[in-house]
C-alpha cells in the first residue's frame, strides 16, 4: 500500500518507490515536477549515472534522441569525456539463441509466424525449428523506474564487434533481435551487424524506446524492411507529464520517431514493419493512457499492430502488483473503439 506524497491518497496502486498517484501526475505537475526528478536521480546515483540529461558540456553527441552536451560521462554512461576528447565504450551486449517461436513482441504478427511467406519467412506457418539471435544491449537511454531488464546497469560484457557478432548468425538463424536496455546507445552498432548480417538470409529487427537518431533510425528502417524484419516501439506514455515521471525523459521523440515510421506501414504492409507496444503498470497507465496512444497510432495507420503488455513488479516499482485482468480488458476495447485493427494482449499469465 503506496501513498502519494503530495494529496495523502493511499492505494496499492501507487507505488513508494515513486510516492505520487497518477491524478497528482496530471494535475499538480508543478508540485510534481521536483519530486519526480529526485527519485531518478537517486535511482541513478546507485550505478553511477548522470541525475539528468546532460546539457552543460562541450561535446555533443547525437547517436541517440537524447543528443547529451557532455561535460564528464552521458546519460547512458557509455560516452565519457577524456582529455579534452569524447569516447565511447561501444559493443557491450549479451548475446544468446531463442528457439523460435520467441517471447518476442512482435510474436503475434512477425515473420516467424510465417506472415509473409515464402519471401521473409522460411517456412508456411510457425518457423519451429529455426532460432533468433537475441542481442541485449546493456545501456539505455531512459530511466524506467518500472524496468523489466533494470540487471543490465550491473553487467560488465566482454566488448564485441559488428563483424564478430555477425558471425554468430548459421543457417538456423531466422532473425535478429535488437534489445535491452535499449539499442538507442548504440545503434551504429546494431546497424553495422546488421548490414553484414542480412547478407546471410536473416531477418533483422529492433525492439526500442524509440528515442532515436531518425537519420539512424530510418536506415535500420531500410535494413528491415529489406530483410522482413520489425521495428517495434515500446510506447510508454502519451501524456509527457507521465513519461517524464516514468521514464525520466521526454517521449517527444519517440512520438515523433514513430510518427515517421508508421507512415511509411504501406511499405511493406505484410509482415508489419511496425509494431507499437506498450506496458499496462498499474495505477500510471490506465485506459485513459491507452486511448491517446491508440488514438495517435489509428491517425497515422489503423494497421498498424498493437500489443498490450502485462506487467509485472521490478525495479523502483517492485511493490505494484501485477496487471488487473479488467484494466487489460478495458484497454483492449479502448483500442478496438479508435479504429485499431490488430491489438493483442501479451503476457496474460500475469493478470490477476
Amino acid at each position: 500500500m503506496g501513498k502519494c506524497r503530495v494529496c495523502g491518497k493511499s492505494s496499492i496502486y501507487i507505488s513508494d518507490g515513486l510516492g505520487i498517484c497518477l491524478n497528482c501526475i496530471r494535475d499538480r505537475w508543478e508540485e510534481v515536477e521536483p519530486l519526480v526528478k529526485a527519485v531518478h536521480r537517486r535511482a541513478r546515483e546507485k550505478f553511477n549515472l548522470p541525475a539528468e540529461v546532460p546539457r552543460d558540456g562541450q561535446h555533443p553527441c547525437t547517436e541517440c534522441g537524447n543528443e547529451c552536451k557532455i561535460k564528464t560521462i552521458g546519460y547512458c554512461g557509455l560516452k565519457y569525456v577524456e582529455s579534452g576528447k569524447l569516447k565511447k565504450r561501444d559493443g557491450l551486449l549479451e548475446w544468446y539463441y531463442d528457439p523460435l517461436p520467441t517471447n518476442c513482441v512482435a510474436a503475434f504478427t512477425c515473420a516467424a509466424t510465417g506472415c509473409g511467406y515464402p519471401k521473409y519467412s522460411r517456412t508456411n506457418g510457425v518457423e519451429y525449428g529455426y532460432k533468433n539471435l537475441a542481442i541485449f544491449y546493456t545501456a539505455c537511454s531512459f530511466n524506467c523506474l518500472f524496468c523489466q531488464n533494470w540487471h543490465f546497469r550491473v553487467c560488465n560484457p566482454r566488448p564485441i564487434t559488428p563483424e564478430e557478432l555477425a558471425q554468430k548468425v548459421d543457417p538456423r538463424t531466422a532473425c535478429i533481435c535488437y534489445f535491452g536496455g535499449d539499442p538507442g546507445p548504440q545503434f551504429i552498432h546494431s546497424i553495422k551487424t546488421s548490414e553484414l548480417a542480412i547478407k546471410h538470409g536473416t531477418r533483422v529487427c529492433w525492439e526500442t524506446n524509440g528515442n532515436l537518431n531518425p537519420s539512424l533510425l530510418e536506415r535500420a528502417f531500410e535494413l528491415a524492411l529489406e530483410s522482413g524484419g520489425t521495428i517495434k516501439f515500446d510506447l510508454k506514455a502519451y501524456d509527457e507529464r507521465v513519461a517524464l515521471t516514468l521514464c525520466g525523459v521526454s517521449n517527444r521523440r519517440t512520438l515523433d520517431n514513430f510518427k515517421r515510421i508508421g507512415e511509411r506501414f504501406n511499405e511493406r504492409p505484410v509482415p508489419p514493419p511496425v509494431v507499437a507496444s506498450t506496458l499496462l503498470v498499474p495505477g500510471y497507465i490506465d485506459e485513459h493512457e491507452v486511448e491517446q496512444i491508440a488514438r495517435f497510432i489509428a491517425g497515422i495507420d489503423p494497421r498498424i499492430p498493437y500489443s498490450l503488455l502485462a506487467f509485472y513488479p521490478q525495479f523502483q516499482m517492485d511493490d505494484l502488483p501485477t496487471t488487473p485482468r479488467e484494466l487489460a480488458l478495458r484497454a483492449y476495447e479502448v483500442t478496438k473503439s479508435v479504429g485499431l485493427v490488430n491489438v493483442h494482449i501479451g503476457n496474460i499469465h500475469l493478470l490477476w
